[in-house]
């Protein structure tokens, strides 16, 4: 009887521990997405050269942005590669503690003029999202200002 005890505690135990860890690894998870206080976007130039990055910090503006992010469909664990660079790179900056520096995550976006959806990857994270016409067309237009 000891022994069953013993095992279904040491089960329950690592159960708990599992489902703890597997809520932290969520990716651009809503609650990451509500502490976005900054964009720093970076667009191409023609000679591939990055442009100045211009710093988004209106509140509203970064609103606005954190609903199409929210929207990015993610695949994890993939390596992609594009025919093309980039349109923009985008660095998000989150404040998840006050006391802590911002964590920073680096997008490279491309707007898809075909069927006017985004591409977007995490190459840290080896991550590739798709962002439907209704967003990617919201981003374009806060990113580019097209």
């Amino acid at each position: 009887m000891k022994k069953i005890f013993m095992s279904l505690s040491l089960l329950f135990i690592s159960n708990l521990l599992l489902m703890g860890c597997s809520n932290n690894e969520e990716k651009l998870g809503e609650m990451k997405v509500k502490q976005l206080t900054r964009i720093d976007v970076q667009a191409v130039n023609n000679d591939e050269s990055y442009n100045e990055a211009i710093i988004i910090t209106d509140k509203d503006t970064v609103d606005l942005a954190k609903e199409a992010f929210e929207q990015i469909n993610w695949e994890q664990n993939v390596k992609a590669e594009m025919n093309r660079r980039e349109d923009v790179k985008v660095t998000l900056f989150f404040n998840i503690d006050e006391n802590m520096p911002e964590n920073l995550v680096e997008y490279f976006i491309w707007f898809n003029q075909g069927n006017e959806t985004a591409t977007i990857i995490d190459r840290v994270e080896n991550a590739y999202g798709t962002l439907d016409k209704e967003n990617a067309n919201t981003l374009k237009k806060l990113m580019l200002n097209k």
